[in-house]
């Protein structure tokens, strides 16, 4: 059995509710054929999720570690590449906290690539029959705070996990009267699912074009 750690976060920006943690919760519920998923909710909270997270990670011990987090206006689920050294919030945390151009580690590099292979874990989700696409910025919120903490650790410390982020869009819930992008949390956790069996079997991973234009 391949164990996967899956972490989402508590509602943040006046919300009731967070798909990430919810999906997460269900993903874990019912785990693909030959993983154990570890599910574990994380503050959305500068330096505390990401204490939270090293808490997660040596209670599980885990061999994959996949972060979830919300990113209300995406249309679909977005496998980030990489996460970058820097706290700049346009909003508050949970705690009020707002950093602005601060570094996340000092002395860390400018940005991490994830350790999962994200092509792989695309291609699978959208085999699912769900949207999906590579994502180039996992933002500068708490988001990008824990993928780059995780990275770090990976880098520094826990050579033998692979990990990475992914992003989710708003629940139907969310957005009533909205206009907004929206998927449901049944089909968030099937694309986990997928992405955590992806990242345990994958190693290489595939070369097609998934980039940017801008």
């Amino acid at each position: 059995m391949t164990r996967v750690l899956l972490t989402g976060f508590e509602p943040f920006d006046g919300e009731s509710t967070n798909p990430s943690w919810q999906a997460v919760r269900a993903a874990a519920a019912e785990p693909p054929a030959g993983l154990e998923i570890v599910a574990a909710e994380l503050p959305c909270v500068y330096g505390a999720a990401r204490v939270a997270l090293r808490d997660a990670i040596e209670e599980a011990r885990p061999e994959i570690v996949v972060c979830v987090g919300q990113a209300g206006g995406r249309p679909d689920i977005t496998v980030e590449r990489l996460a970058v050294n820097v706290d700049d919030a346009r909003i508050p945390d949970v705690s009020g906290a707002r950093p602005v151009d601060e570094v996340i580690v000092p002395g860390g590099p400018a940005a991490y690539f994830s350790t999962l292979p994200i092509k792989a874990c695309v291609a699978a989700v959208r085999a699912a029959g769900l949207p999906a696409s590579v994502s180039n910025t996992a933002g500068t919120f708490v988001c990008n705070h824990v993928f780059y903490g995780l990275a770090h650790l990976i880098a520094t410390e826990l050579p033998d996990i692979r990990g990475g982020f992914v992003h989710v869009p708003f629940a139907p819930e969310q957005v009533l009267d909205r206009g907004r992008p929206s998927l449901p949390v049944a089909s968030v956790a099937q694309a986990l699912r997928e992405i955590a069996a992806t990242a345990a079997t994958v190693r290489t991973d595939i070369r097609v074009a998934e980039g940017a234009t801008h």
